[in-house]
């Protein structure tokens, strides 16, 4: 059975972490996994997580399966969350099940579109987070994209993002990224949301809204100003969101998927036609990472103290921004960086080819995609300096 299979090519992503780890130089600087570092390079547990968790293991009395749906508390929690004090939510017109991980949220609404629509198309941004291609693409459904970040001028190409969504059809899938774009970073503004949003209520097309991270650019409710407005405006929406960067929950994998229907009774006809699609996915999503946080969105104490250490890795991500391009100038560098500032999140394109990515690998053991998409979290006040020095040299 076995033998016809072809080894499938590692994802270039793991694959850089593995020659990081391997790397024996200590001025490594890994700039490639896509996850939230402190000063000393470290993903540390939030606080506020654990003292969730120790609630949990005082309070919890059973393992027994949580059902297809996931927590009723998490789901009411994120639902807050994500829509904040929305009509939605008073139209009683929002439904939100607990997933494992955004991905998981994701794949779950892939194949809801696939129970709506088989072969249904859905447009991606260009460029847009490298897994969703291959998520979409294993629920049957055909993946398309419309221009997004241009690489010559580093900025939006909103111009042709709205060009190309104009032919966009009634029947098909537009996946929008809520905030903090992954890979580029460049955010649409507030006034270019809502030019798509009227985009999207002229045509009829569903948005699909991938939110992994939630309060990493302008702040909780300022990240969600563009999916709000959404759900402002049109009848029908999937909002997939995460708890793996915001809440620094990676390996617990939750995540919820929030479907908006035009009433009540059709909302809960397509809730039903989601669980059934979860059931032959993952049946029941995981428990642990969903308690933990709907402890703290349900404890004003441990919700203030999230919000605090929120504000930490935020300030630190975009301060990052400012760090690296006052150092690069610093070592005589005259082209522009000032576009990485502009940007929200935690990835940017450097801007660099692919062969100076390869020679920052090769002779200065810094570590980032071939694309020359960075994870800012992986600067720090100890790495700058032979970041910025280092780059100046390939330059």
């Amino acid at each position: 059975m076995y033998g016809s299979l072809q080894a499938m090519p590692a994802d270039p992503i793991l694959g850089l972490l593995a020659k990081y780890r391997e790397d024996t130089n200590p001025h490594k600087i890994d700039l490639g996994v896509g996850v939230y570092k402190n000063e000393a390079g470290h993903t540390a547990i939030l606080d506020c997580v654990k003292k969730a968790e120790q609630y949990r293991t005082d309070h919890e009395d059973t393992k027994v399966y949580i059902g297809p749906t996931g927590s009723p508390l998490f789901n009411e929690q994120m639902t807050k969350l994500v829509f904040g004090e929305h009509k939605v939510i008073d139209q009683n017109r929002v439904r939100t099940i607990s997933a494992p991980g955004g991905t998981g949220a994701l794949r779950a609404a892939a194949e809801f579109i696939k129970s709506c629509k088989a072969g249904a198309t859905i447009w991606v941004s260009d460029p847009t987070w490298a897994n969703h291609t291959g998520i979409f693409q294993a629920a049957g459904l055909t993946v398309k994209t419309y221009p997004y970040y241009d690489h010559q001028q580093k900025s939006l190409n909103f111009e042709g993002m709205l060009a190309s969504l104009a032919q966009v059809k009634a029947d098909d899938v537009v996946l929008l990224h809520a905030c903090c774009h992954n890979p580029s970073g460049m955010d649409l503004t507030n006034q270019q949301w809502q030019q798509v949003v009227e985009l999207a209520k002229s045509i009829g097309f569903l948005p699909l809204i991938d939110m992994a991270y939630q309060g990493f650019g302008e702040g909780l409710d300022e990240d969600a100003y563009g999916l709000r407005l959404m759900a402002d405006n049109v009848q029908e929406m999937i909002v997939c969101s995460s708890c793996s960067k915001n809440f620094g929950l990676y390996r617990e994998r939750i995540g919820a998927c929030s479907i908006i229907g035009a009433t009540p009774a059709a909302t809960d006809i397509a809730l039903s036609v989601l669980l059934s699609d979860v059931r032959v996915i993952y049946s029941m999503p995981p428990a642990h990472g969903a308690a933990i946080v709907e402890t703290i969105l349900s404890s004003d104490e441990l919700r203030q103290q999230w919000y605090v250490e929120l504000q930490e890795m935020r300030d630190r991500i975009n301060g990052n921004r400012q760090l690296l391009v006052d150092k690069l100038t610093l070592n005589g560098v005259t082209r522009n960086f000032d576009f990485i500032t502009h940007q929200k999140g935690m990835f940017s394109f450097l801007g660099i080819t692919p062969a100076q990515v390869q020679q920052l690998q090769s002779e200065y053991s810094i570590y980032m995609v071939g694309s020359s998409r960075m994870s800012i979290a992986g600067i720090a006040l100890s790495n700058v300096d032979y970041l910025a020095a280092s780059i100046a040299k390939v330059l």
